[in-house]
């Protein structure tokens, strides 16, 4: 995953690098952007929206400007939400606005204010520019009214949902699945029905890959808690329900996946992702082949089951990454043969069972969502993976090797059909940063929390 990241991109600077040092142009920065392919998405949103004239005016103006791949790597649905509220579409563009001529040489870290009203974050470091998160890959394209900065994404504004009355809303909902995503979703609920939800609210804990089976499958939830996203076949699944239904996965928080060990264990501190996958491949079975200098004795291997997300996440970043990343480059399913392989491991679906298992014995280790470690943390250490310890310092700064994404997943039908789901979703998205700290959490970055408001806007405004 992380390749391709690395190689869209690397695609992208390709498509614009021949853009950079171009002197001033004699059209505006509409007339510039209209002369780009690569802007033809943008320019039709900022025509859609009214803005040309103000963009063809005196300025000068600093525009921060994505490319078509920018806007296509934002869900089809969010776009067309977009396309046909212009009022939002303008708070959009406006964002990408300064007042003002910001030459690259010139940006500073810090926040500066937009034509939008709010402030974008600007960061300047030996990596290059960044806008709120975002990368700036082509700079100082000159028109004669300002200057055009590309990025490699869509920024979005601070957003606002429509506030929710807990009191007023009626009916059933129904959520299932990931164990890490488990707490997190409890304490929405039990939020809500403190704020004054009277109906049923029900939240079990099965994994993700069940939670899926039952939304897509069964069609019998409203939500799918999961750790990892919704796989192509799951939402083929979901297609082929009498009633379709097309998932929305909206991120609620981030979790630094912990590899923890007794705390009565007084030889380890930290392990590199080599050594894990070998722990986890079956390569090392007693410590001192770990290290010389622990004990000679037999590692106790506890493990997620293969339901549980968290089992599909951690395969992925230790057997089944690249050898030079310190996997072992396996398919998924050599992975999972050659953990199911390792002697004597333990698995289970219930994050509790594997806290007892692991806490129980000196030898043991073990791995699940950073909550249940926090829940634990008497009995438990968690390990450093890669001399970089799980916390919110690493998890912002994106160190932290097992950091990982957690989403609830919906769908536009079933909060049309039931609005009391697009009600809580609301509730727990406004509010999730709290629900996250609170249970041991981390709260999703505000480029991702702002994205999975406008998702659901969008797929409330389907509905209508």
């Amino acid at each position: 995953m992380k390749k391709v990241v690395v190689l869209v991109l690397a695609l992208l600077a390709l498509t614009v690098v021949p853009m950079m040092g171009v002197g001033a142009q004699a059209g505006t920065i509409v007339e510039v952007a209209a002369g780009n392919p690569d802007f033809s998405t943008l320019v039709e949103l900022v025509t859609a929206a009214g803005l040309v004239d103000t963009l063809n005016g005196e300025g000068p103006f600093t525009v921060f400007a994505p490319t078509n791949e920018a806007f296509a790597a934002l869900p089809e649905a969010v776009v067309s939400y977009l396309g046909a509220n212009p009022d939002v579409l303008t708070a959009v563009l406006t964002y990408h606005v300064v007042p003002g001529k910001v030459m690259a040489a010139d940006v500073a870290t810090g926040e500066v204010a937009t034509a939008q009203g709010a402030n974008v974050s600007l960061k300047a470091d030996d990596m290059g520019v960044t806008i709120d998160g975002v990368n700036v890959i082509a700079t100082d394209v000159e028109a004669s009214n300002g200057v055009i900065h590309v990025i490699d994404g869509v920024i979005l504004p601070p957003i606002e949902l429509p506030e929710v009355d807990a009191l007023s809303v009626t009916g059933d909902i129904i959520a299932a699945g990931s164990s890490t995503v488990f707490p997190l979703s409890t304490a929405a609920a039990e939020a809500f029905i403190a704020a004054g939800y009277s109906s049923s609210i029900t939240n079990d804990s099965i994994g993700t890959g069940a939670g899926f089976e039952r939304f897509c499958e069964a069609g019998e939830t409203d939500i799918a808690n999961a750790s990892r996203p919704i796989r192509d076949s799951e939402v083929e699944s979901c297609g082929a329900l009498a009633t379709p239904r097309l998932p929305i996965g909206f991120l609620v928080g981030t979790d630094a996946l912990s590899v923890v060990v007794s705390s009565s264990n007084d030889f380890l501190t930290g392990l590199s992702i080599e050594q894990l996958t070998k722990i986890y491949a079956g390569e090392y079975t007693t410590w001192n082949q770990v290290d010389a200098s622990y004990p000679a004795e037999a590692i106790q291997v506890f493990s997620p089951g293969s339901d549980s997300g968290t089992f599909d996440y951690f395969l992925e970043e230790t057997l089944e990454a690249d050898v030079e990343d310190g996997g072992l480059g396996l398919e998924a399913e050599g992975a999972e043969a050659a953990i199911a392989a390792v002697p004597g491991i333990q698995f289970s679906e219930d994050d509790n069972v594997l806290v007892q298992g692991v806490s129980g014995s000196p030898y043991a280790i073990g791995y699940f969502g950073y909550a249940y470690y926090i829940e634990n943390q008497g009995a438990l250490k968690a390990l450093a993976i890669n001399d970089v310890a799980p916390n919110a310092a690493a998890v912002e700064a994106n160190t932290y090797p097992l950091s990982r994404p957690l989403f609830i997943y919906s769908d536009a039908g079933i909060i049309a059909a039931k609005p009391q789901v697009g009600s809580f979703i609301s509730f727990y998205l406004t509010n999730a940063a709290e629900f996250a700290s609170q249970v041991g959490y981390f709260p999703a970055s505000e480029r991702v929390s702002r994205l999975a408001k406008v998702q659901l806007l969008a797929a409330m405004s389907a509905g209508m």
